[in-house]
């Protein structure tokens, strides 16, 4: 992979990059990026996170901490002004006897605080992308949020009336129509205007990222795609094809509705932009297993950019300094593409400049 050039543009946009949950990867990931120059010649990253813990990570693991730091409550603090990285401090009560690697209520209350403050920033331009690292949700309803994860904080605060998660990478894209529910209910969750809105909100960003018309394709949500009507309660026949004749009438790109079996084989991957899957581990089984370091989720439809790594709290290897960076890295890189960063190599980092 080809890295950035080593002179950074003179004006460069900030990016909010949330610490995530304290006793988890997030700070060392964090501290990693403040030096990474792929993303400091794309962005100014802004850490909104704790300064007394990220000092106390980077000592541990002899991590530089190259980075302005500001407390929160800093009068007239204009992040856009900003030319250097930056940590934005909470100053958050109770992390300073936190062990790595436990579910601490008080990790939970800090890294909702980072995600609030984040998205507050990027609905008043202060930052042009917010970029999360994980979180874990059960420290987050110990510390009384009921979320089941980033993507419904975002909506919620954003107020926003439609959107998807998609998954994304150089090799293989996800745009999901159903997220984190059981499966049992995935089949009730879908209607002909979802699988639409989810066609349509990946055609956008996929066109957005790759600078060109996308190709789609539509996963079936039976074996065989319900084999006309044998398989399921007809789902394919009475909401998924009708949604794809829908999006054809608007100019997209799409094809399907094909068996999930078949979907994702090598050949159709090279011909195709991303899939749209109507369930959780139809789309991140085949995602995860080709691009696991390197994925990045996207939230669509919302009024802000948001990207965040394809990986979790990875408690069991926190604040060891074996993290690997390369997927917060990459959520950067997506992010600062989403936001109109039009660096020329970007793409080539994103490794999408020899495929499709």
């Amino acid at each position: 992979m080809t890295h950035a050039k080593t002179n950074p543009p003179e004006s460069l946009t900030p990016i909010a990059i949330t610490m995530g949950d304290p006793a988890g990867v997030g700070p060392e990931l964090c501290l990693k990026l403040l030096t990474e120059p792929r993303v400091r010649n794309v962005c100014v990253p802004i850490i909104f996170g704790d300064a007394r813990l990220l000092r106390k990570v980077a000592e541990r693991l002899d991590l530089a901490m190259p980075a302005q730091i500001f407390p929160i409550d800093t009068p007239d603090l204009d992040l856009r002004k900003l030319r250097e990285p930056a940590i934005l401090d909470f100053q958050q009560a109770g992390l300073a006897t936190i062990e790595p690697g436990k579910i601490q209520k008080a990790c939970g209350e800090a890294a909702f605080a980072y995600i609030d403050r984040a998205i507050t920033a990027a609905m008043h331009g202060q930052v042009s992308a917010v970029v999360t690292a994980p979180i874990n949700k059960e420290a987050i309803h110990l510390a009384g949020y009921d979320y089941p994860g980033h993507t419904e904080i975002f909506i919620e605060k954003t107020e926003s009336q439609q959107s998807c998660m998609m998954l994304t990478s150089g090799h293989i894209t996800a745009a999901l129509v159903t997220t984190h529910i059981g499966i049992n209910e995935v089949p009730g969750l879908i209607s002909t205007e979802r699988v639409l809105q989810t066609i349509e909100l990946a055609a956008e960003a996929m066109h957005q990222l790759r600078g060109r018309r996308p190709k789609l394709i539509v996963c079936g949500l039976n074996p065989h795609a319900g084999e006309h009507g044998l398989f399921g309660r007809n789902e394919e026949e009475e909401i998924i094809i009708p949604a794809i004749g829908q999006a054809r009438e608007k100019g997209i790109d799409v094809e399907g509705p094909l068996p999930p079996d078949t979907a994702f084989l090598p050949e159709r991957l090279t011909k195709t932009d991303a899939h749209i899957c109507m369930y959780h581990d139809q789309g991140l089984i085949p995602l995860k297993m080709l691009a696991f370091d390197t994925a990045v989720n996207v939230t669509l439809g919302l009024p802000i950019v948001r990207t965040s790594p394809d990986h979790g709290t990875a408690m069991d290897i926190a604040w060891q300094g074996i993290a690997m960076v390369e997927s917060m890295v990459h959520a950067v890189l997506t992010a600062a593409r989403l936001a109109g960063i039009q660096e020329k190599d970007l793409q080539e980092q994103l490794g999408w400049a020899d495929t499709k």
